[in-house]
């Protein structure tokens, strides 16, 4: 694991757009533990700082701390890591103004991004080249009401849509949000099981007697290292 170790801005950086300061919590080198690319190398950029309070959420460190780095600090330390691929989260990382000048940042070095947000927030802003993966929120999140629904018409088929499932009730009320927004038809649907609280293997079942068309998403980092920082 390697976590940031500066603050410092890059000398070298005359563009104005790299010199935006954003509070990061984490940067660290490991496998995609979700979505479509899991398993994959990835370098993760984690923002400080989410409006939600999840039931279930597993980085509640970093609701607050961090450090401010600058944009070219950043992508300074990413680029430490022979790595084609980068996630930017949180928390919530759009909750940063300048996550958006940072995304576009990382499309413009020709990095492959993703961004995992709450879609509590607006995501209009975000770079296109950007591969959005939005959460709904469920009733067993406690935080369903923060639903941005408007989001839903800035979704490509490069984006994913993912559903963290506490129980049976989340899962009914996940399958009725599809039918009625015809979500299948938007881009690829992720069904995760919260950790330690519902089965994956109940959850696929379920999956399978009602031929959902999702795709079935258990936390490959925690499988392999457990419920930690920085992996």
């Amino acid at each position: 694991m390697s976590l940031i170790s500066s603050t410092s801005k890059d000398p070298k950086s005359t563009n104005s757009d790299t010199t935006v300061s954003l509070r990061i919590s984490e940067i660290f080198h490991s496998l995609q533990g979700e979505t479509s690319r899991s398993g994959l190398s990835t370098v993760f950029v984690r923002l400080t700082g989410c409006p939600l309070r999840c039931g279930y959420c597993d980085t509640a460190y970093a609701f607050t701390g961090g450090v401010h780095m600058t944009i070219a600090a950043i992508l300074k330390q990413v680029a430490n890591y022979k790595t084609h691929y980068v996630t930017v989260t949180g928390g919530e990382p759009l909750a940063q103004k300048s996550c958006l000048a940072l995304l576009t940042a990382l499309c413009d070095r020709n990095y492959s991004v993703s961004l995992e947000t709450s879609g509590a927030l607006d995501l209009s802003g975000v770079d296109p080249r950007v591969s959005k993966v939005m959460d709904i929120k469920t009733p067993g999140s406690g935080e369903m009401d923060k639903n941005h629904w408007a989001n839903l018409e800035y979704l490509t088929p490069h984006d994913e849509v993912k559903f963290v499932l506490c129980d049976e009730a989340d899962y009914q009320w996940a399958r009725q949000i599809i039918k009625a927004y015809r979500l299948e038809n938007r881009c690829p649907l992720l069904f995760s099981p919260v950790y330690g609280q519902l089965e994956p293997s109940v959850l696929a079942d379920w999956i399978l007697r009602d031929q959902v068309p999702v795709r079935l998403q258990i936390q490959l980092h925690k499988l392999l290292w457990g419920d930690g920082p920085g992996r």
